[in-house]
C-alpha cells in the first residue's frame, strides 16, 4: 500500500483512493477519499441504482419501450449513437447500455425518466451526500457556467459495498446491479493484468480517468481510483498497477 500511495502523491494533478477488503472487518485505506471530483462517466453508477429503485417500488416498468429519435443522440462512447432513427430499446436496454459500453445516450435518456432529483434523493438517502448529479451529460451551457456533475471515491466505494451486501434497494437488485456491472465491457484500466471477475464502472474526459470497482479476488475487494488535471495514460498505468498489486495482496 504504501508503494501505491507513494506514486498516488507523486501523479500529476489530483487523485483519490478508497480501498476496502470485503470481509467485514477489515478497515478502508483511503486517501483524499472525501475529495469530490468532476464525475465523467462514474456518475452513470447512481443514476443506475435510482432506475433500480424505481422498478422495484412499481414506478417505472423496465420493459417499457422507447423509440431512439434524433434529437436522443449524443457523442459517444455507447452505440446509440450510430444506430438507426425509430429503433425500439426498453428502459432495461438503456440502463444497461449506460453501464456497459458508457452510453451518453442511454445516460440522458435514463436520467429524464427517472428525475434528476430522485437520484440525488436517494444518494442522500444511502450516505454519499458528497456525489452530486447537476446536469445531464453533454449539456454545453451548463458546463460553460461551470455546473459539474461530483462523485467521491468514498461515496462510491460506500455505495459498491452497499451493493456487495445486497443493501442497495434490495438484495435481488443489488445482484442484478452487479451483474450489470460484471458485464463492462471497457476493461483498460482496474481489470487489465486481472483475469477475475471486475464488476466496475469507469469515467474519463480530458485530463480525468477514473475507475471504481469490486474484484473478485480469493478475498474481494472494493477499489475506487479518481484523478484530474492528470496525464491520463501514466495514471491508467498506476491503476493498473494498482490493481494487480492489491489482488496478489489478496490471493493468498
Amino acid at each position: 500500500m504504501q508503494d501505491i500511495l507513494s506514486r498516488l502523491r507523486a501523479a500529476p494533478g489530483s487523485a483519490a483512493l478508497y480501498y476496502r477488503p470485503l470481509d467485514g472487518q477489515s478497515p478502508a485505506v483511503t486517501w483524499r477519499d472525501d475529495v469530490p471530483f468532476v464525475a465523467a462517466s462514474v456518475i452513470k453508477l447512481p443514476i443506475m441504482i435510482e432506475a433500480f429503485r424505481q422498478f422495484e417500488a412499481g414506478l417505472l416498468d423496465p420493459n417499457e419501450t422507447y423509440a431512439l429519435r434524433p434529437e436522443h443522440k449524443l457523442p459517444p462512447c455507447g452505440v446509440l449513437t450510430f444506430l438507426h432513427d425509430g429503433l425500439q430499446v426498453t428502459l432495461m436496454d438503456l440502463v444497461t447500455l449506460m453501464i456497459i459500453v458508457s452510453d451518453n445516450t442511454a445516460t440522458n435518456m435514463v436520467i429524464d425518466r427517472v428525475g434528476m432529483e430522485n437520484v440525488n434523493r436517494t444518494l442522500r438517502e444511502l450516505g454519499a451526500t458528497d456525489t452530486v448529479l447537476r446536469r445531464r451529460l453533454f449539456d454545453r451551457e451548463a458546463s460553460a457556467r461551470g455546473i459539474q456533475n461530483s462523485v467521491t471515491a468514498r461515496d462510491i466505494g460506500r455505495l459498491l459495498e452497499g451493493l456487495y451486501a445486497g443493501r442497495v434497494v434490495s438484495p435481488a437488485a443489488s445482484r442484478r446491479m452487479l451483474d450489470i456491472l460484471l458485464a463492462q465491457q471497457l476493461n483498460g484500466k482496474l481489470p487489465f493484468y486481472l483475469s477475475c471477475d471486475v464488476a466496475h464502472k469507469t469515467g474519463e474526459d480530458d485530463g480525468i480517468t477514473h475507475d471504481a470497482g469490486i474484484i473478485y479476488a480469493p478475498r474481494p475487494f472494493v477499489l475506487c481510483l479518481f484523478s484530474e488535471n492528470t496525464d491520463v495514460p501514466a495514471f491508467e498505468r498506476l491503476m493498473q498497477d494498482a490493481a494487480k498489486r492489491l489482488y496478489e495482496m489478496n490471493a493468498g
